[in-house]
């Protein structure tokens, strides 16, 4: 008998650990439309704290297998807030495609911000978000949210973005371009990475990788290597000359943003 009882008790016990585990457990992650909300939020007032700014970015263009870039680009970009923005090429070197590629994505980032559009960025106007997980993007746990655009315009991508937990800030974009700038261009998978730099989130990198027709696969890759901020630049932006930009054909087409 007391066998009986023991074995039986042993049966409730695993039966009632059994009946634990398939209870769901509350999740501690924001509703879809609480992380929106919050990350748009978030991303107003970062645009807020925008102060006028050079940054000195660095692009490479590689072609084929490449191991070395077949041209390298540098350029100061000035912004003095709200809708200021002008660049200047300050360096080149290799093929001259890597120049018209640069002065093409830097048009369309100029006529973006003077007109106050951001036709690309992470807001509900311009996508359905879904959720898709949770990861830690170096060492900051992020919310994952999928992306698919509400219309085919080649500023937007389908793919994912990296929302910061903490900050609601996006870090992370990466995904397929929604429409691809040419008919010379299959596909164009992109990545864009965000990051604090003095007190302002902003883009600090992107990769792209092209399908090219005819010619093949082509890499892009843009970096952030210098920012300098403070009344002096906003004193020479303000004394400095409106110039304007002819137009130039990209062999990848531009990534605005």
């Amino acid at each position: 008998m007391l066998r009986k009882k023991s074995v039986l008790g042993c049966l409730i016990f695993l039966a009632a650990v059994t009946v634990a585990a398939q209870v769901e457990v509350p999740s501690s992650r924001p509703e879809l439309h609480t992380i929106v909300q919050r990350m748009e939020q978030a991303a107003q007032e970062n645009r807020d704290q925008y102060k006028a700014y050079i940054v000195t970015r660095e692009y490479r263009l590689f072609g084929g297998d490449q191991e070395k870039s077949g041209s390298k680009v540098v350029a100061d970009i000035s912004f003095t807030p709200p809708k200021s923005k002008e660049f200047r090429i300050t360096e080149t070197a290799g093929s001259p495609r890597g120049e018209n590629v640069v002065r093409h994505i830097l048009e369309n980032e100029q006529r973006a911000t003077e007109s106050g559009q951001a036709p690309g960025a992470v807001v509900s106007d311009n996508y359905e978000f879904t959720t898709a997980g949770e990861e830690s993007l170096d060492g900051h746990p992020c919310y994952v949210l999928g992306l698919t655009p509400k219309r085919k315009e080649k500023s937007l991508i389908v793919g994912r973005a990296w929302i910061d937990k903490q900050t609601f800030l996006v870090r992370r974009v990466q995904g397929e371009m929604a429409k691809m700038p040419s008919w010379w261009i299959k596909s164009v998978q992109v990545t864009l990475d965000f990051n604090d730099v003095q007190g302002m989130w902003m883009q600090t990198s992107t990769v792209a990788h092209a399908d090219v027709r005819v010619f093949g696969p082509h890499t892009l890759q843009e970096n952030a290597v210098k920012v300098r901020t403070g009344s002096v630049v906003a004193e020479l932006n303000k004394n400095k000359p409106r110039r304007s930009f002819r137009s130039a054909e990209a062999v990848l087409g531009s990534f605005e943003h």
